[in-house]
């Protein structure tokens, strides 16, 4: 197991950290520090752009496709440093993390030549069309159907819980293309533009006052016929493919942005005297264990393979990560108080601890429940009986 860096490594962080450091404190120094995925939006599109402008929008991907061409180890180190520097989430993340790696192993040269550069320079922006009202953690239950029809798709559904579908210009879709079919048979996964009459987005206000998420109906929308990944009824295996991208390098970038919360319910702590407080001070403890431990799990399960996507110990990572984040969001708002229920900001915006205690209720929820990942850990991580299951 690999738990350190060589001094190469070293110098490529240092490279990475001098540039972010450079551009959070210069042009973009408005952004730094954005813990919401929709504000200033368009600033952020700049952002990617400008990422895109200086060969930082996708280093892991192949120097011919616009990107590095960086190793596991310095895609690591980069989103380590991007989450240091204060740097806000992509807004680009699903077409960075999901289309794009899918379409590098899946998609057609045509394909990957009308998309990847432009993701890679921050020009379209991609989102998820997988859960639908019926169909969450179970996404083999999808009902959002597509038909052929003189030489292109044409879908009616709906998908939820879409994220920055609002601000995307693309959305990959799995859809039921085989009439009568259930389960994950005769599903096809398609790309197709937002920008159409026969699609329309709702925002979903949430909890913490953001509207990241949406509805999206699609009401006799079109796409081409070649708009498919992988052939017509091979949708179930193409999500599977594009769902094995989402344990990747990002994991000790997250990990980066669960430090920076860590250490601002220690200040806090400090500052409010909770710390004198000997329960608090052992839960801050134990979230520090935890996201140490958390380290070298994701060390450990990524200096296993050469490739972006993981599996085996990347079934536990999910629930891992999401229930020790949630218990971290319940200790922030014990060391703040009441000071933590009120906020001075218009429009129910919240500080970083507030909404972290708010958004960290959803962790265990989305990308697949708590529940649901026990049962792949057993069914897929220890090889146990399958769960029974009713007729889909």
């Amino acid at each position: 197991m690999k738990l350190g860096f060589s001094a190469a490594e070293e110098a490529f962080r240092a490279e990475c950290a001098d540039w972010l450091t450079a551009q959070m404190s210069g042009e973009f120094a408005d952004i730094r520090g954005i813990t919401t995925l929709t504000e200033k939006a368009e600033r952020r599109k700049e952002w990617e752009q400008h990422l895109g402008e200086h060969g930082w929008g996708c280093i892991g991907w192949p120097k011919e496709w616009g990107g590095r061409g960086a190793s596991l180890a310095e895609q690591v180190i980069f989103a380590e440093e991007y989450a240091r520097a204060g740097v806000p989430g992509r807004v680009n993340h699903i077409g960075i993390e999901l289309a794009g790696p899918t379409l590098l192993a899946l998609g057609t040269e045509d394909q990957k030549r009308r998309f990847l550069p432009d993701i890679a320079a921050g020009k379209t922006i991609f989102c998820q069309g997988f859960s639908e009202p019926n169909a969450g953690s179970d996404l083999a239950s999808v009902r959002t159907k597509a038909r052929l029809e003189n030489g292109e798709w044409v879908v009616d559904g709906q998908k939820i819980w879409t994220s920055l579908a609002h601000i995307s210009d693309w959305i990959f879709v799995v859809t039921r293309s085989e009439e009568g079919s259930k389960g994950p048979k005769g599903l096809t996964f398609l790309m197709m533009e937002l920008d159409q009459p026969g699609i329309e987005i709702r925002p979903i206000r949430q909890i913490n006052g953001d509207a990241e998420f949406n509805e999206t109906f699609f009401d006799g929308a079109r796409c081409p016929e070649d708009s498919l990944i992988g052939a017509v009824g091979d949708g179930w295996r193409v999500a599977m493919t594009l769902l094995s991208f989402e344990r990747g390098v990002s994991t000790l970038g997250q990990q980066m942005a669960f430090r920076n919360e860590l250490d601002a319910i220690i200040a806090a702590a400090r500052a409010n005297g909770a710390a004198k407080d000997p329960l608090i001070r052992q839960r801050i403890a134990k979230a520090e264990i935890g996201l140490r431990l958390m380290r070298y799990g994701a060390l450990r399960m990524l200096s296993n393979t050469d490739h972006a996507s993981v599996d085996g110990a990347a079934l536990t990572y999910k629930i891992q990560w999401a229930s020790w984040r949630r218990s971290l969001g319940e200790l922030a708002m014990d060391v703040l108080g009441q000071a933590g229920e009120v906020t001075d900001h218009d429009g129910y915006e919240w500080p970083m601890l507030p909404n972290l205690f708010l958004y960290s209720r959803a962790d265990t929820i989305y990308g697949g429940t708590n529940q649901i990942q026990r049962n792949l850990i057993a069914e897929r991580g220890l090889g146990l009986p399958r769960e029974p299951r009713g007729e889909a």
